[in-house]
């Protein structure tokens, strides 16, 4: 079992920055690859990022190449969503995901065991 509570969401003015954390209990992180989903209001979840659980290897949603950089520091049982140049459209829910680390670099959200709560992220323009 994988607890994860996710931080860092707040508001933001267009082109600003924000890192979410997403912390992780339990035993054996590195075991696991982690994602980052997102969910604006009247649409459907999507993927965002995703690590290795080594953190050498990583995905992202094309129109966020560039902008955001995930990473993790399995020391920390921690992983990160680093956000830069922030849009309007990047409103949402922020939801950080567990899955194991054989299903690989998955964009879809089944494949993800555990969820945290979510975290808002509010872009103005």
């Amino acid at each position: 079992q994988v607890q994860l509570v996710e931080s860092g969401g707040g508001s933001v003015q267009a082109g600003g920055s924000l890192r979410l954390s997403c912390a992780a209990s339990g035993r054996s992180f590195s075991t696991y690859t982690m994602g980052w989903f997102r969910q604006a209001i009247g649409k459907q979840r999507e993927f965002v990022s995703t690590i290795s659980g080594s953190g050498q290897s990583a995905r992202y949603l094309d129109s966020e190449k560039g902008r955001f950089t995930i990473s993790r520091d399995n020391a920390k049982n921690t992983v990160y969503l680093q956000m830069n140049s922030l849009k309007p459209e990047d409103t949402a829910v922020y939801y950080c995901a567990a899955a194991p680390v054989g299903r690989g670099l998955q964009i879809g959200a089944t494949f993800y065991d555990y969820w945290g709560q979510g975290t808002q992220v509010t872009v103005s323009s």
